[in-house]
């Protein structure tokens, strides 16, 4: 009798306390990337119209502060999804694991490419991966092929057919998905077209790896936040800049911006969505499973990122800048969605 009695105390108990974080909390809350921010906040808002709930509140925090943020727990105190423009890291997984957020649903979502880009008041550019690489790291090889700190200055000095004016790039901080993503699509690939750093990585590969993951701090990268609209603001006032973010900023601010033509291939939705523009890049958005069903409207938030309406060609999504995703990979973040499927966490990068 005894037992049978706290059998249904705890189950009472587990009722009221999911009843009292729906009460305390009946609003969405989703973190992460400034890349995704405007597809989510889009998604938000159609969700307010048609959904039946509050629209959710999304906060532009970049992907690394996203990742922390939704990781650091489980209830009403902690975030419910966070958008990341790259795929979660397997530290962040296991920091998640640890701090009892268990089961996560992975969303793919679309395309990015990662432009470079400056005002349309300068003339058209073309780089290539190496000179970027030559413009913004920390250290160069010298003459000797040994890593020097960077000496240049202007464009010109790194390749006389380009134009003579300062090298001044604005771009995110450490926490931003963006920052990882100039790293691992621009900075690394760059590294590897320069002979001397290729022999490098294959002579000493924690060497080649500072090498490629170091920015310089001498003025020539300026980190400018995590909001894009400002970067947007700061290339129009200064034609000599260059600015690093998503492609659908570049989209948005068509009018204003231009960018830059990257080892021969010019940003563009046909050559990010078939991966020919080198620093493309596939975006996500993660849900926390043990908040579906607690917090109001989860459930329909994940249902109508990956809806035709919203994500499949054609979809509003694609109107705001998103590169579709192929009907396949729609297709498997539909099931996802649709069985509450968590994450394994096996193949995710380190």
């Amino acid at each position: 009798m005894g037992s049978k009695f706290l059998g249904v105390s705890a189950i009472a108990l587990a009722m009221a306390l999911s009843a009292g974080v729906a009460s305390a909390r009946d609003q969405i809350r989703i973190v992460g990337s400034s890349t995704v921010y405007p597809f989510t906040t889009a998604v938000a808002e159609q969700l307010g119209k048609t959904g039946g709930v509050k629209t959710p509140v999304v906060e532009s925090t970049g992907t690394g502060g996203g990742m922390k943020m939704f990781c650091e727990g489980v209830g009403v105190n902690f975030a419910d999804a966070t958008n990341a423009s790259r795929r979660m890291k397997a530290g962040e997984f296991a920091n998640c694991q640890k701090n009892g957020v268990k089961d996560i649903i992975e969303l793919m979502v679309g395309y990015d490419g990662l432009t470079l880009s400056h005002s349309k008041k300068s003339a058209p550019m073309k780089l290539t991966r190496a000179q970027v690489f030559l413009a913004l790291a920390k250290n160069v090889p010298g003459p000797d092929g040994k890593l020097i700190p960077n000496p240049y200055k202007t464009w010109n000095q790194i390749d006389p057919s380009l134009p003579n004016k300062p090298i001044e790039i604005l771009g995110p901080p450490p926490t931003s998905g963006t920052r990882d993503s100039l790293h691992e699509l621009v900075m690394e690939p760059g590294a590897e077209q320069i002979p001397a750093l290729k022999a490098l990585k294959a002579s000493d590969r924690k060497a080649f790896d500072a090498a490629w993951k170091t920015i310089r701090e001498d003025g020539a990268y300026v980190e400018a936040g995590e909001n894009d609209n400002v970067i947007v603001q700061k290339l129009e006032a200064n034609p000599n800049a260059f600015g690093v973010f998503g492609f659908s900023f570049l989209e948005e601010n068509a009018a204003k911006i231009q960018g830059v033509t990257i080892d021969g291939v010019v940003p563009e939705m046909d050559s990010i969505s078939s991966l020919k523009y080198g620093p493309s890049r596939e975006l996500f958005v993660y849900v926390k499973k043990a908040h579906v069903g607690v917090v109001p409207g989860l459930d329909k938030f994940a249902q109508e990122y990956v809806s035709d309406r919203a994500a499949a060609e054609g979809g509003y999504l694609e109107k705001k800048g998103l590169v579709p995703v192929p009907k396949a990979k729609l297709a498997t973040s539909k099931a996802n969605v649709a069985a509450l499927k968590s994450m394994t966490g096996e193949g995710l990068p380190k």
